[in-house]
């Protein structure tokens, strides 16, 4: 029997790769590799650096990167390549340990957020009635409140301030957002077929929410998720940054609250405040890509204008 074998350019449309698949969309798979870069570095960094260099008084004091030559610091030395600060912590240390811990508040925190928001957005999207009111009112209450002044107080009351601590009191207020996307999104799921089908087949609501329609907004979520991370982050750091964090666990934002403590801008000492600002950056840009590579993932009109552009 022969064999006809069909050119590639005739199988696919012109201008389309195999990078402009749905599952391997290259804004997705940049942002993964900034965010997993970030992560590993924490990991793998504490193999070849001493985490304990992350302590104070454990460096010398004032030292700048290793390439800059400033007479007004001390001597820059291969032995600090990013410099130190004014209470003698390393700042490759302090970055290597405080990286993963700022995203693992954010991680928390934000997964916390999501999970109360599924459940109480399904309930609200697909019960209707009386628990949708509540829960609506419950979370136009709580996205009109001023979270982050609430977040200061709460914070300020508490007198021991931990990585965990920290996810919780940023979780008190990161499930409202979420629950109003998650109610609109189950509400034009209820009308599809498979679903009316299911109610008519006698199914039971706890299984149609959590078995039919939830597996179809796993891309949604997931891209939900990654910009909760990003908004959990920035409201950890923004308290940090105030002094209102972890006093004695290295964080990118109670670096950057000693260095303004310090006048570490005025100083000169832009190596301080900087580099955990990039990390912040990087992982920042990193979960924005995750989130609009994982919408075009969930929304084929979002690929096709994509493509087009």
């Amino acid at each position: 029997m022969a064999t006809i074998t069909v050119p590639e350019s005739l199988t696919a449309p012109a201008g389309v790769s195999r990078w402009d698949s749905p599952w391997v969309n290259r804004k997705f798979v940049s942002g993964l590799a900034m965010v997993l870069a970030v992560l590993f570095m924490g990991l793998v960094g504490t193999r070849f650096w001493d985490e304990k260099l992350a302590l104070v008084a454990s460096s010398p004091l004032n030292l700048p990167p290793a390439w800059v030559s400033d007479p007004q610091f001390g001597v820059a030395t291969a032995a600090h390549p990013l410099g130190t600060e004014s209470n003698g912590r390393d700042i490759l240390a302090v970055i290597i340990t405080g990286a993963p811990r700022s995203f693992q508040v954010g991680l928390i925190a934000a997964g916390l957020g999501l999970g109360i928001g599924i459940v109480l957005g399904f309930s609200a999207g697909f019960l209707r009635g009386w628990v949708d009111n509540v829960i609506r009112t419950l979370a136009d209450s709580v996205i009109t409140i001023p979270s982050l002044a609430l977040l200061i107080v709460v914070s300020s009351y508490v007198r021991v301030v931990d990585i965990s601590t920290m996810a919780l009191i940023l979780a008190l207020f990161s499930w409202a957002g979420p629950t109003r996307l998650i109610r609109a999104q189950v509400l034009s799921l209820r009308e599809r077929g498979y679903v009316r089908m299911a109610r008519l087949s006698g199914v039971p609501t706890f299984d149609i929410m959590f078995r039919e329609m939830l597996p179809n907004m796993l891309p949604y979520l997931a891209s939900s998720l990654a910009g909760n991370v990003a908004g959990a982050i920035l409201a950890a750091t923004s308290l940090e940054a105030l002094g209102l964090g972890p006093a004695r666990i290295p964080t990118l934002g109670m670096t950057i609250y000693y260095a303004i403590r310090s006048s570490a801008v005025i100083r000169g000492m832009w190596w301080w405040w900087g580099f955990p600002i990039l990390i912040l950056i990087v992982i920042f840009s990193g979960l924005f890509l995750m989130a609009i590579g994982l919408d075009e993932i969930a929304n084929p009109r979002l690929r096709g204008a994509a493509a087009e552009a």
